[in-house]
């Protein structure tokens, strides 16, 4: 077995080895040697003679054979290019579950697949599967990353796709008598992480992975943490939130201190953090606003951990609240976000400002909560109303 595994990848050749002192003080003798914190290997510059003088470096009894652009596992490399380039673990389930449709669908050698066969994948969806536009794009933005990533090359121009057609649709929101309503059917920690989706506008996920750190008191104002897009954004701190929260909190550090006393207490870190700094995952700023009951072993380290409340925890009890509270409309959790925005807007803020909260890209995405408001017949006397 060969003491380093090299492979290409976007230009450079990705080098792993067994981690040892030595070893790392050879790769770093070669220029332009880069570390990956988050795929935990390093790359050197693919250029003519590299993979001899690092079979040479590494001591290797024969030359590493030439590995083709495509490996023999697409679908391992698929993975390994997204987390090469940082995609949301949202984002690489959805996109491998559709590069796994897609290769069991074109039914062919991995070398022989194009634009055809693309074609077909997505007009199949439209046309047998019935997808949404939307869906049909999260596919095709798959494929795109397959075909470039992957397969070094990307696609042109595909002809023929029959495609999703997307409709106008307004998005549904709450008064502010409903959502009054609503949350008073909730109780407990369901109900603090519904008030706060409602008066901060956080996304359902963002509210769940929020950490005790991410709570600034001072300033009465909340720090997201890659969000959407990867991105930070401040949002407003519901002043009516801070007597209970930081109550639930007080009962959170109970639980975090009977933990540690038991050996446990670590939480997941992002990116390579808990390499930089091996013991932040047990420091209480790190830990989960909204902590599961239980416990995991991570699959990687074999660590013991707590993770945060699931998104299921919340929407159930959203449901059922819905239900008890009589309202008809077909809210979940995401509507408390349309309701913070549309609210903000009819109480005279400005869109800029509701944009940062929200925390869009472009103001155009926020515009259509002034849809909602201009709807409905707000200020138009039916002719109706005036028959005899």
């Amino acid at each position: 077995m060969s003491l380093i595994t090299i492979r290409p990848e976007n230009g450079r050749l990705l080098v792993l080895f067994p981690y040892s002192p030595e070893r790392v003080a050879k790769i770093k003798t070669v220029p332009g040697r880069i570390w990956h914190q988050h795929d935990k290997c390093w790359s050197v510059p693919d250029e003519p003679g590299a993979r001899d003088r690092l079979n040479e470096l590494f001591q290797e009894p024969a030359p590493v054979p030439k590995i083709a652009a495509i490996s023999s596992s697409p679908l391992q490399s698929f993975m390994a290019a997204m987390k090469t380039r940082h995609l949301s673990r949202g984002t690489q389930d959805a996109y491998l579950a559709w590069a796994k449709r897609f290769l069991e669908h074109a039914h062919g050698p991995v070398e022989s697949l194009d634009e055809k066969a693309v074609g077909k994948f997505l007009t199949a969806l439209a046309v047998d599967r019935h997808v949404s536009a939307s869906t049909q794009n999260q596919a095709l933005c798959s494929l795109l990353f397959l075909f470039e990533h992957v397969l070094g090359r990307k696609l042109a121009l595909i002809e023929g796709v029959t495609r999703a057609k997307r409709p106008e649709r307004l998005p549904v929101v709450l008064s502010k008598e409903e959502v009054r309503r609503i949350l008073g059917q909730m109780r407990g920690t369901p109900k603090l992480m519904a008030t706060l989706l409602y008066g901060s506008g956080l996304r359902l996920i963002e509210c769940c992975r929020l950490r005790v750190k991410d709570l600034d008191w001072d300033q009465n104002q909340i720090v997201v943490r890659s969000g959407k897009g990867g991105k930070d954004r401040y949002t407003t701190f519901p002043s009516s939130l801070r007597e209970p929260l930081g109550a639930h909190l007080a009962e959170v550090r109970v639980i975090h201190q009977a933990d540690l006393a038991a050996g446990l207490g670590r939480v997941e870190l992002p990116d390579a953090l808990s390499l930089k700094y091996p013991n932040a995952d047990k420091e209480w700023g790190w830990q989960w606003v909204f902590p599961a009951t239980s416990h995991y072993t991570d699959r990687e380290s074999g660590a013991r951990r707590r993770h945060h409340l699931h998104e299921s925890v919340l929407q159930r009890a959203f449901k059922d609240a819905r239900v008890k509270a009589h309202i008809a409309k077909p809210a979940g959790c995401h509507t408390l976000r349309h309701s913070f925005a549309t609210h903000l807007m009819e109480d005279g803020y400005d869109i800029r400002t509701i944009q940062e909260l929200l925390g869009h890209n472009d103001v155009s995405t926020t515009m259509i909560y002034t849809h909602v408001l201009n709807r409905g017949g707000r200020g138009v006397q039916s002719p109706a109303d005036r028959l005899g």
